[in-house]
């Protein structure tokens, strides 16, 4: 073995290169009755690169890639080929507003968009975009048999992925090649995933999980199955039809997934990984995951837009459920105090995790990310601490911490309590305002059944303290949530806010 091939790619799109030169007929991605073949992804991915160099598009120019979750196939082509033209990609789902798509193209300095033939960009978002040359479908742009233009710089720009906006304006993350191609390899051998023939997985565009999934295609020894839309049935179906070994989700997913008597119906007994991301994954869901894939490790995956590829993998114990996981390794977590002090095992803290190669940045301003990188370190917007026995216990959000009175309410923890109720689908808690206390609990509970308010005040007080009890409590059927799974709690403050003036 050459000593290039044990340091492993230098792009993406040199590991996909590599794919193609080992195996050009295997099939790398399935997306409803589309395949992909390592071999046509690297074709068409070299002739898109030439086709976007001879339209004047030159290393460093940004390309939004507007794609559907239908439209897997398509948007892996023209990630590749935008990458290996030395452009920059910046992913973006078809299902964002127009405002949200004019914003994104204004911001991050696009000068081309790539779409499907069937989902042009609204011509409300375009009204605005001056910076814009042209748009056009991967297809159309491929150029086969012309120049493909030199690889491109590991240490240059690659990748403009931006934050979900849960809390406000998407920011716009940065990463470089190296960043993106950190832990992929060369060797045949050494690939992830060798004990699943498939992975599968309903992640959207434009979010850190879709994009790991792409990655976890040009890599890993399993054939990535991208599910067109998240349905329990469909999905669980996906996962007989293919065997499925390695299945990945959010928590959104896994709550719909346990509570579908359609997906019961189909056999699961192939999975051995069940992969949770993007946020908490509620203790009695994970203890529910550990039952309904017996044969499965649950893991609840840990990282963010902007610490990737940092990633602390948490191996749920079922007899240890009030922890998501104990870290594979410590190397890379710390807990610490406000001032940075690193802190010792039982004491509560910020969480962070240390990328280990370069680190992602802010888009424009390099200030904004003052506190939220630190050399390798990313400060997570977590708190958390580590008990004796090196489990991780998520203790909340920062930012949503309930600050009543003299105390403060876990909105984890209020939500773990909830979900344990049989007849609880789905819930979030936060803080509202309150005169004299400052910040009281608020809920809002979706419903499996018949459920009456009283009754689950009733449950709650063997598991909640008095402060920790919602001061108000409203039934929906569903809850508002991001293309990442995601629960909008700003949505759900106004929902409040309308239920009082009525």
């Amino acid at each position: 073995m050459t000593p290039s091939r044990l340091s492993g790619p230098s792009t993406l799109p040199a590991l996909l290169a590599h794919r193609a030169a080992v195996d050009p007929g295997r099939t790398a991605l399935i997306c409803g009755p589309r395949t992909l073949t390592f071999g046509a992804w690297h074709a068409r991915a070299e002739a898109l690169a030439a086709g976007l160099h001879s339209r004047g598009l030159r290393p460093g120019a940004r390309v939004v890639l507007r794609y559907g979750s239908g439209d897997w196939i398509e948007y892996a082509v023209a990630y590749c080929g935008v990458l290996r033209a030395g452009c920059v990609a910046v992913p973006l789902s078809d299902r964002q507003a127009p405002a949200a798509v004019a914003h994104l193209l204004a911001d991050s300095g696009a000068t081309a968009l790539l779409h499907t033939a069937d989902s042009p960009p609204p011509p409300g978002a375009m009204a605005g975009a001056a910076g814009v040359a042209w748009t056009g479908t991967a297809e159309e742009t491929e150029e086969r048999g012309a120049p493909v233009p030199a690889a491109p710089d590991p240490g240059s720009l690659a990748q403009i992925l931006y934050t979900s906006g849960t809390t406000g304006t998407p920011k716009g993350v940065t990463a470089t090649h190296t960043n993106l191609v950190h832990g992929c390899t060369l060797d045949e051998r050494r690939r992830p995933l060798r004990h699943s023939t498939h992975f599968l997985h309903a992640f959207p565009v434009g979010t850190n999980a879709g994009q790991t999934m792409l990655v976890n295609a040009l890599d890993t020894a399993a054939t990535g199955v991208a599910a067109p839309q998240f349905t329990p049935g469909r999905f669980a179906r996906l996962i007989e039809e293919y065997a499925v070994g390695s299945v990945f989700l959010v928590p959104a997913m896994a709550i719909e997934l346990l509570g579908s008597a359609a997906a019961r119906r189909y056999a699961a007994d192939s999975v051995r990984l069940v992969g949770s991301t993007a946020a908490a994954l509620p203790q009695p869901v994970a203890v529910g995951l550990a039952e309904a894939f017996p044969r499965a490790q649950i893991v609840n995956y840990y990282t963010s837009t902007e610490a990737a590829p940092a990633q602390i993998t948490l191996l749920f114990d079922p007899e240890r459920p009030h922890s998501p996981g104990r870290p594979a390794s410590l190397r890379d977590l710390r807990i610490t105090a406000a001032d940075g002090t690193p802190l010792p095992p039982g004491e509560p803290g910020e969480v962070w995790l240390r990328t280990p190669t370069s680190p992602r940045t802010y888009l424009g301003d390099p200030g904004a990310g003052a506190g939220v990188f630190q050399g390798r370190w990313v400060r997570m917007g977590d708190l958390g601490r580590l008990d004796d026995d090196g489990f991780l216990h998520l203790l909340d959000r920062e930012r949503d911490v309930i600050k009543s009175g003299a105390y403060k309410v876990s909105t984890l923890q209020v939500e773990n309590a909830l979900h344990a109720h049989p007849e609880v689908r789905d819930v979030a808690a936060f803080g509202i305002p309150h005169p004299v206390l400052g910040s009281v609990v608020a809920a809002v509970v979706v419903p499996r059944g018949e459920l009456t308010v009283p009754a689950l005040r009733t449950f709650l007080l063997d598991r909640l303290a008095a402060h920790e009890l919602p001061h108000q409590l409203l039934f929906r059927p569903c809850l508002p949530r991001n293309e990442g799974g995601k629960i909008l709690k700003r949505e759900l403050r106004l929902l409040l806010d309308d239920e009082a003036l009525r």
